[in-house]
């Protein structure tokens, strides 16, 4: 039986290594989506367009609907240039998307959100929002992806980022009990994890922070 795989935000540091991932697998067919021409991908959605109308633009790329949706969309206020920009994309494309999907039949969704999500600040505010707010729609299962700082090259320059990565490879190995949650994972570790999560049985939300990704990927 095939699998048909919505992916939103291929083109990320941990979304081009799921599509990766889902690529060989040969019961699954993954029509993956951005929101610019980039070569190697065809679906060139209009994301303001996906806000005003999710399923009918959904269904333009998957006239044949979903079974699993997954979400690597997410930017920064650095990169997006403000707050406002920052919530549209994490918040409003994300959410179409998934307003989409569900409307699509899919019956799972896979989240990358961030450890801490719902805690103070605008930026984790805006994370544990996105995951109340898709969890309301009711898919079946819904798995939230809570990894601690990612690892690894983006395509785009992330100054801040990359310095970030640089410290907190330094202070993991001191980051023990309930503080090794927020240490550094390789994006491609994260990755590998959701595509054993696609299509997995049992219903509900579920969390995943770093520890659980690790043991899912190993």
């Amino acid at each position: 039986m095939t699998t048909r795989v919505l992916l939103a935000g291929a083109t990320g540091l941990v979304g081009h290594f799921v599509e990766a991932g889902l690529a060989p697998r040969p019961d699954t067919v993954v029509t993956s989506l951005t929101r610019r021409r980039t070569p190697g991908f065809d679906h060139v959605i209009d994301f303001e367009r996906l806000c005003m109308a999710p399923e009918m633009t959904l269904r333009d790329v998957a006239p044949s609907g979903a079974d699993v949706a997954i979400s690597c969309l997410g930017t920064t206020i650095r990169t997006a240039g403000s707050q406002a920009t920052m919530f549209h994309v994490d918040q409003d494309y994300v959410l179409a998307f998934a307003r989409g999907a569900h409307a699509l039949g899919a019956r799972q969704f896979i989240l990358v959100s961030s450890v801490g999500a719902g805690g103070p600040g605008f930026y984790l505010r805006t994370k544990g929002r996105i995951e109340r707010d898709i969890e309301a729609l009711g898919f079946r299962r819904m798995d939230i992806v809570r990894s601690g700082m990612l690892l690894g090259q983006r395509a785009e320059t992330r100054p801040m980022e990359a310095v970030g990565q640089r410290l907190t490879a330094v202070v993991a190995p001191l980051m023990v009990g309930k503080l090794s949650r927020y240490g550094a994972i390789q994006a491609q570790t994260v990755a590998t994890a959701m595509v054993r999560l696609v299509d997995q049985a049992g219903d509900g939300c579920r969390i995943y922070g770093d520890a659980d990704l690790h043991r899912i990927a190993a």
